[in-house]
């Protein structure tokens, strides 16, 4: 292939089918002959940061599929493209699923199928991956356990859909005009986001220019989507103004990458946003004065020219984490009373 990002999809589909169907021999050995002995791994809290392939195994996945011994992942976005400085980026949107017969994260098992979000970016160099970012949406774990210590979303808790029109593995050849054009009209959407409150009213985002008015906002567990304008104003973005409205003022203390292919889009960075928790607090957390950054890899899909549907995930444990809640040992104090050893399910034939 010269082709560089249909061929760099293309590296990555053995780790994905490794993990579809998950067994610990051949996910070690998708892993490393994906990446090099130096591949860094950026993974949500509590995770943090692994270096090779071994490592970053025996740190996430080797507990989770002892809880999810039947564990697979389901990709519905594998996208490719460079970034502003060249470099070139894999993005893969889906979830691990699995039946949760074991305690992961001390989250009680339900002995039922659960889900898991995940955004994963992987950075290649000379064919390999040289750098993995990953987001778990593991508050969605603690969700469809009932063992959720926080304060409730706002938005709608569900089964995250992929893209409406199944249409997320973009298919090569790359194309580069196509894929800029994506980037452009996200990145344009942003700057204009960003001059609300300071420079406006909401009109000043010109939302009609850049969303559809069918638009689905699905933010991360412990937010929700939002659903149309009024949706994604209500549930999220009118209670992150208020709890952090010096948000967009640290654009030069963050670096964003952002890469297209056809009609998607996608951003990341390490963190991308940087903001101080303040007025009325924000998720039930109350205004400490902190400033704080966050994590976010984000995935957009356009259609008709604009924004039809926009996959959030935010590492929110992170954010807990930065404003002294530890969101684990509230889990334990919530959860002390219930059984948290492994369930055995008879198979009905006896």
């Amino acid at each position: 292939m010269n082709d560089p990002h249909s061929r760099h999809k293309a590296l990555i589909a053995p780790l994905r089918a490794a993990m579809y169907d998950f067994s610990e021999a051949r996910v070690r050995k998708a892993l490393a002959g994906a990446t090099t002995q130096d591949t860094v791994f950026h993974l949500c809290h509590p995770f943090g940061d692994s270096v090779g392939s071994e490592a970053v195994y025996d740190c996430a996945f080797k507990d989770l599929l002892a809880a999810w011994p039947d564990l697979e992942r389901r990709d519905y976005i594998v996208m490719a493209g460079p970034d502003e400085d060249s470099a070139d980026w894999v993005g893969c949107g889906g979830y691990y699923t699995g039946t949760f017969t074991g305690p992961w994260l001390e989250i009680p098992p339900t002995g039922h199928q659960v889900t898991m979000r995940f955004h994963e970016f992987y950075r290649f160099e000379d064919d390999k991956v040289v750098e993995m970012q990953a987001l778990w949406d593991i508050p969605e774990v603690m969700m469809q356990a009932g063992a959720w210590p926080m304060a409730p979303s706002l938005g709608r808790e569900w089964h995250v859909p992929g893209p409406a029109m199944q249409d997320g593995f973009v298919p090569g050849p790359y194309d580069a005009v196509k894929g800029k054009a994506t980037c452009q009209h996200i990145i344009d959407m942003l700057e204009h986001l960003k001059k609300h409150p300071s420079q406006g009213g909401p009109e000043v985002m010109e939302m009609e220019r850049f969303w559809h008015p069918r638009m689905n906002w699905y933010g991360p567990s412990g937010i929700g989507t939002g659903r149309g304008f009024a949706g994604f104003r209500n549930w999220h973005q009118i209670p992150f103004l208020k709890g952090m409205p010096d948000r967009g003022q640290y654009v030069d203390e963050i670096t964003y990458h952002f890469f297209g292919d056809g009609e998607y889009a996608a951003v990341t960075g390490w963190p991308n946003m940087i903001q101080t928790v303040t007025d009325d607090g924000w998720m039930g957390i109350a205004p400490s004065g902190k400033k704080i950054t966050m994590r976010s890899l984000d995935f957009w899909r356009l259609e008709d020219g604009r924004i039809r549907e926009n996959w959030v995930l935010v590492d929110l444990l992170d954010a807990y984490r930065q404003l002294g809640v530890d969101v684990f040992a509230r889990l334990r104090e919530f959860n002390k009373a219930r059984n948290i050893g492994r369930i055995e399910i008879p198979d009905g034939m006896s």
